[in-house]
This record gives structure tokens, sequence and C-alpha cells, in this order.
């Protein structure tokens, strides 16, 4: 099993968790939720107390991914499988996403 907290602007609001059968899931953190000023980080992941579930990543955190010679580069330098999207995604979307999204590793 493999986890991420996920982060918007800094602030933590849920938890990103791939099983060891390589389904995902995401559960918004319990403050972020009773909090009505902060936003759903996905149209697709709405703000709700279910934990939401998946068999392969989330579109949304799959489309943070790099791409083209960019991944290449990220595969290569941290020597990770170009077809394991959750580990690139816990190495390059610390610090290196565009929009208020990151993620760290837990």
């Amino acid at each position: 099993m493999r986890a991420a907290k996920v982060l918007y602007k800094s602030e933590l609001a849920g938890k990103l968790t791939q099983n060891d059968d390589g389904s995902f899931h995401y559960k918004y953190n319990e403050n972020w939720l009773s909090d009505a000023s902060k936003p759903a980080i996905s149209l697709t992941l709405p703000k709700k107390e279910i934990e939401f579930s998946s068999e392969s990543l989330f579109p949304f955190f799959y489309h943070l991914l790099p791409e083209g010679s960019n991944k290449k580069m990220v595969c290569r330098t941290y020597k990770i499988d170009e077809d394991d999207a959750f580990g690139i995604l816990l190495y390059t979307s610390k610090d290196d996403t565009i929009g208020a999204v990151t993620l760290e590793r837990i």
C-alpha cells in the first residue's frame, strides 16, 4: 500500500491511497469537509464524507502527471517504471504541479 496527503494551497484536504491490488481510494479530511469555505479539489471528487474508489488512478490525479520527454526524464532519474502512474505522481506532485493541488508522500 502507498499513500499521499493531498494538499490544496498547502492545506490538508484529504488522503489518496493505492492498495496492493492497484485500486485507489480518496477520502477528504474531516476538517476540510466541515469547513464550508473549503472547495472540492475537483468537480469529479465533490466534497462528501464517502470514500471514493477507482480501479485505476483517478483522472484528476492522472492529469497532474508529466508527459513526453519530461515523464521519461523523471522515470529515468528516479528509476520508476513508466507505467507506474502513482509512483511518478509521488515524485513529481510535491513541487511540480500546475494549480493548487499537490501531494506529499506518507
